[in-house]
């Protein structure tokens, strides 16, 4: 598994689609809402823990086609499908290198992209906590994607019409716990039930992704 870690997060690196390209789009998109919604401080700052989850839900998305296609191309996906480690924890740790080269980056650079938002002093904790309890949801659920589309032809797109949907829960609680913490009210609530999207995810979705794999090499 340490193996598979390393190679997945390397391959990342080399291939640029991880965290630098989530990075840029992150950048790109927290730079241009001021212009369209204007300079006002005030409006910034009521809007900025939705935008910068929206932000990160994004962000994930766009490198979630890469996550098996290569593999599925190149024959990987066969050879692991045939390996005496289980399937469902192999696609555990694609997801949890996805989460690495980019959930983990974007919760890192948030604060930072808070500032250009006009983010209240009290919601970066809140913020960073928000995104490090909901962006594992993400990885997991878009590898789950990943496997659901991997050997369609052309299948980002479609991907990214059954992710998106699953994707809600987890943008509504993390963009509530976020607000909460800004306005300095009880956040305690929407942390809770995104950590059990979160564990919940993690628990089951490799099985899930694992069964629809298994349908697709066959």
């Amino acid at each position: 598994m340490t193996a598979l870690l390393i190679r997945d997060l390397r391959l990342a690196i080399r291939a640029g689609g991880g965290f630098g390209l989530g990075l840029a789009f992150f950048l790109i998109l927290v730079v241009l809402v001021p212009f369209s919604v204007g300079p006002q401080s005030a409006l910034l700052a009521s809007i900025a823990p939705g935008v910068l989850w929206l932000g990160a839900l994004l962000a994930c998305l766009l490198s979630l086609d890469r996550l098996l296609a290569l593999d599925f191309e190149d024959g990987t996906l066969d050879v692991l499908a045939t390996a005496p480690l289980p399937l469902e924890a192999a696609l555990a740790v694609k997801a949890l290198a996805h989460w690495i080269t980019t959930g983990l980056p974007l919760v890192l650079a948030a604060p930072v992209l808070g500032i250009l938002l006009s983010l209240p002093a009290g919601g970066y904790g809140w913020l960073v906590l928000s995104l490090l309890l909901g962006t594992p949801a993400l990885s997991m659920i878009g590898t789950f994607g990943a496997a659901l589309t991997v050997g369609i032809k052309r299948g980002g797109l479609l991907m990214s019409l059954l992710v998106l949907p699953l994707y809600v829960p987890t943008l509504i609680f993390g963009a509530e716990a976020a607000r909460r913490g800004a306005a300095l009210m009880d956040a305690q609530t929407p942390l809770v039930l995104l950590a059990g999207i979160s564990l919940g995810a993690v628990a089951l979705l490799p099985f899930a992704a694992a069964a629809a794999l298994r349908m697709t090499i066959r």
